[in-house]
């Protein structure tokens, strides 16, 4: 692999490819040349990379013709900071609320939000253009497109990728998601139940030795996971740790994370930065 790769950013104008481009800078990634490629509609954008701005490309077939490293802008979630508690107490299964800010959405998501709060602050009607119903100062129990069983398909998303990522096939979830006016960092309330015991010590212990999380959890402090202070860090935060009133073997907590950094532009260049090893 070449020290000095020549790289490529696919969907380079939405919320995770800015953040790609971002972390590619912030990380020193050794980059002989940037290619930026889009859809048609935004061919001719500029958009900034140290100090230098590059003109976006359309996507075509021909677009990978001497491109060492192509990163692709693919969202995910954060399943895997159940796995660190799997593996202590062996999780049977999960009920779960996850409260997903606009730009898991895209940034079309996130200028709606803004717009919306203009007209509504200046006394003009919200117009929709993303969402089927107003977002500002609001929240919609409607994450992705909806199943016959009336579940969305971002809902057992959870289960299906819990069941990949703890390598557990029996894993359960029950996942109501909320899309929230929030601009960046999903928050996601859980309940779980396990085999065995598990002292909230002990989950905190465990948490706190898992790459990438970062336990804040102090009451008294009023200190606590919260997306305002989440968005734009690479760690997801959990607090809140306390034992499950209903069920016996059972933990309650909340994890707040930059979802367009943790699962999506961070662990792409992370990726790459192994390939370079």
């Amino acid at each position: 692999m070449n020290r000095n790769p020549r790289v490529a950013v696919v969907g380079a104008t939405g919320a995770v490819g800015i953040e790609l481009i971002k972390t590619l800078g912030k990380r020193n990634f050794p980059v002989s040349k940037l290619a930026l490629l889009a859809s048609a509609r935004s061919v001719g954008r500029k958009l900034k990379f140290r100090n230098q701005e590059i003109a976006v490309d359309e996507l075509t077939k021909d677009s990978f013709k001497g491109i060492d490293i192509a990163l692709f802008s693919a969202g995910g979630g954060i399943s895997k900071e159940f796995a660190p508690l799997a593996a202590k107490a062996g999780l049977k299964r999960i009920f779960a609320s996850s409260y997903q800010a606009v730009s898991g959405t895209g940034a079309k998501a996130i200028e709606e939000l803004k717009r919306q709060v203009e007209e509504l602050v200046s006394g003009k009607p919200a117009t929709k253009e993303v969402y089927p119903h107003q977002i500002a100062f609001n929240v919609l129990p409607q994450v992705d497109s909806f199943l016959p069983d009336g579940y969305t398909k971002e809902e057992m998303k959870m289960q299906n990728e819990g069941r990949k990522i703890m390598h557990h096939p029996a894993f359960r979830a029950s996942v109501t998601c909320v899309r929230v006016p929030v601009y960046r960092a999903h928050s996601v309330a859980v309940s779980a139940e396990f085999k065995q015991p598990v002292s909230v010590d002990a989950a905190r212990e465990v948490l706190s030795k898992a790459p990438g999380l970062d336990v804040v959890d102090d009451p008294e402090k009023k200190e606590y996971p919260m997306p305002l202070y989440t968005a734009e860090k690479y760690n997801c935060q959990v607090g809140r740790i306390r034992k499950d009133c209903a069920l016996d073997n059972g933990l309650c907590f909340w994890v707040s994370g930059d979802q367009l950094l943790k699962g999506a532009a961070l662990n792409a260049v992370q990726i790459a930065e192994e390939l370079l090893k």
